[in-house]
């Protein structure tokens, strides 16, 4: 196991009702709270006026229009207007792209930098204190320092990372009105988070391995029952935490990552303006053919462990892992080609430019560089 510093402030506030915490929360001497939104889902779900009812009496600014894959160019909007208002409390209602704006925003207003500059410094400590409310489980973004921003103007999607949430409220009903496309989507988010993390190095922890590996199984067992009943309290809140649970650092400490197909999907996302979580169940499964090699012992354990594969060659199991996992998204309904969305030779082309000009040495080898990005995609096609 290697050495590590484990650090995670982020107060949960979890369950049914819970929203009417907020005004608990947010402490008596903030003077003014913006509450950023996306595009008014909350409104027609009630979340918009639970969150209202929860914050009466305080001094509150909205801003409405975070979109998925949050722009640099809407996020510049709300720290302008949060300067103008002498915003100090920043509370995110949505999910991880309102989440990772608000971030964004939460930096901006403590800085006279460009926002774009401020991502690509890829790290930013002084931010104001923000809070959420989650309404989409999938990036994990409610409990972790993280946040990915798009520039639409360059067709760029970048990660960089801030300040945690002090807080974030999760009540499982406020799911009970999502689409199914968009649980699919945030159930292959969760399960690929959690494979970057875990499918690397072999034999580092075993504490790491089996929390990864049951957080997966859990994603498994639950996402059919989640399809068949989508307004299930307890399904939809194993969901909701395992999303929590896969990236808010837990299964990481001390051990390897990987985040190669999470960096190539920003870039089909960037490219072809394809939802993240299904760009990821494209990606992935490329990912393991072409890294079998190196990733081999940790895909026999997976294969084992994760979906009980014990019978046949060590190539047979490998080969059946990468096809369950492949199948565990068609049974999601994504596609896992990239034919299926349109995604031809003129983006792999510019991903792999974009790879070699950044000089990206990606994976837990330190081995995926533009030249291997191609072979995966090739191998997606």
């Amino acid at each position: 196991m290697k050495n590590f510093t484990f650090y995670n402030p982020t107060r949960l506030v979890f369950g049914k009702g819970s929203i009417a915490r907020l005004g608990r929360e947010i402490p008596a001497s903030v003077s003014r709270i913006m509450v950023t939104f996306g595009g008014g889902s909350v409104r027609r779900n009630g979340v918009y006026e639970q969150v209202i009812e929860a914050l009466k009496g305080r001094d509150v600014v909205e801003f409405w229009g975070i979109e998925p894959n949050p722009a640099v160019e809407t996020l510049r909007k709300a720290v302008a207007l949060g300067k103008e208002k002498g915003v100090d409390f920043l509370l995110a209602v949505g999910g991880g792209s309102v989440i990772d704006g608000t971030k964004l925003i939460a930096a901006g207003l403590k800085s006279e930098r460009d926002l774009w500059d401020l991502v690509l410094s890829r790290r930013v400590t002084d931010t104001v204190p923000m809070g959420t409310v989650l309404t989409l489980p999938a990036t994990g973004s409610e409990m972790n320092n993280g946040a990915v921003i798009s520039r639409t103007e360059t067709h760029e999607k970048l990660d960089f990372h801030c300040s945690y949430p002090v807080f974030s409220i999760l009540d499982p009903e406020v799911t009970f009105s999502l689409p199914a496309r968009q649980v699919a989507c945030g159930l292959a988010d969760t399960f690929v988070h959690i494979m970057e993390q875990y499918m690397t190095t072999p034999r580092q922890s075993r504490i790491m391995d089996e929390w990864a590996e049951g957080l997966l199984r859990t994603v498994i067992e639950i996402a059919p029952k989640i399809q068949a009943d989508p307004k299930n309290y307890d399904l939809m809140a194993d969901f909701m935490l395992s999303a929590t649970m896969g990236l808010n650092g837990f299964i990481t400490m001390g051990v390897t990552e990987d985040w190669v197909t999470h960096m190539i999907g920003h870039e089909i996302t960037a490219l072809n303006g394809i939802t993240h979580g299904a760009t990821l169940a494209m990606v992935l499964p490329g990912t393991l053919r072409v890294l079998r090699e190196q990733k081999g012992d940790k895909l026999l354990q997976y294969g084992e462990r994760v979906w009980g594969i014990r019978d046949g060659s060590r190539e047979e199991r490998i080969d059946r892992a990468i096809e369950k996992t492949e199948g565990f998204f068609r049974a999601l309904g994504l596609s896992t080609r990239l034919g299926e969305e349109h995604v031809g030779e003129e983006t792999i082309a510019e991903i792999e430019r974009r790879f070699n000009e950044r000089g990206y040495a990606l994976g837990e080898a330190g081995n995926v560089t533009g030249a291997v990005a191609r072979k995966i995609l090739e191998c997606c096609k």
